[in-house]
């Protein structure tokens, strides 16, 4: 059995941004909730029918109270905004387990599911769609990776090494040091990529390095540790099978007429009758 577990902010973002390049200027009201719907039902349709969806509720979390800079909604544009909670709603009347966050992000979600996952003897593979970085620290080995759909790249162990330096478990540490622009926080001056990494492969983790290397900023590069370390004890599930896909609910036939995409419904009962 392999467990797919899939970034619902990031597809919306993608799907919202990717329909701007053809729909002349005028955002449809639920262009993109349908595309992330259709990328969803796609992974069924080829088999993969234990999964899940990890999406941000609101945007704001516990790290907002630890670091005022911390990623926040503002700016977000609100024709996409718009779509958060009914792609929701959608995914959840078409069947599909999803994980909506507040107090924790949609990557502690993706993350606790990982960590959830791989307890479970019957399964042999656990993949995290998203490119983004923080989700490398939960690749463990070949048998928890990291997908980047649109790349169309798979990585596990090795590949989370060869790509930032760093085993997945030190994810964290080299974020602290480097910072990470999207999340909101700048990292320590004067670590660079390739300086942090050759660091955490020589002491190991932030809390082992000598006095002398961070000297006043150690503090501070602790806090962004706590910051970039994604928490893995959010009470999704405790079984597996509550991830099976089972077929679409009695609800979606609105929400595809609402959405003006009844093929999606066509397309649930076929996937569900195999």
């Amino acid at each position: 059995m392999i467990v797919h577990l899939v970034d619902g902010t990031y597809e919306l973002f993608r799907h919202f941004y990717g329909l701007r390049r053809f729909n002349k200027g005028k955002d449809r009201t639920y262009g993109a909730v349908v595309g992330v719907l259709q990328t969803v039902l796609q992974m069924i349709e080829n088999g993969d029918t234990y999964l899940g969806v990890a999406t941000d509720h609101v945007i704001e979390s516990f790290r907002n109270r630890l670091w005022a800079d911390y990623k926040t909604g503002a700016g977000i544009e609100p024709a996409l905004r718009a779509q958060f909670h009914p792609l929701e709603k959608a995914l959840a009347a078409m069947g599909v387990v999803v994980w909506p966050m507040i107090e924790l992000e949609a990557d502690d979600a993706l993350a606790s599911a990982a960590h959830i996952a791989a307890k479970a003897k019957k399964v042999e593979k656990t993949a995290i769609w998203t490119p983004d970085k923080d989700l490398a620290q939960c690749v463990r080995g070949t048998r928890v990776v990291q997908i980047d759909g649109r790349r169309k790249t798979i990585r596990d162990a090795a590949g989370i090494r060869e790509k930032f330096g760093v085993d997945p478990p030190l994810i964290p540490d080299l974020l602290a040091l480097v910072g990470d622009a999207a999340d909101g926080y700048p990292g320590i001056p004067g670590f660079g990529v390739k300086t942090a990494a050759q660091l955490l492969n020589r002491h190991g983790p932030i809390e082992k390095f000598p006095s002398n290397i961070l000297g006043q900023q150690r503090e501070l590069a602790l806090l962004f540790k706590k910051l970039s370390t994604l928490r893995t004890d959010a009470p999704l599930f405790k079984k597996v099978e509550t991830l099976r896909w089972r077929g679409a609910t009695p609800a979606f036939a609105d929400w595809a007429d609402r959405m003006e995409a009844p093929r999606l419904v066509e397309r649930c009962a076929k996937a569900a009758a195999r």
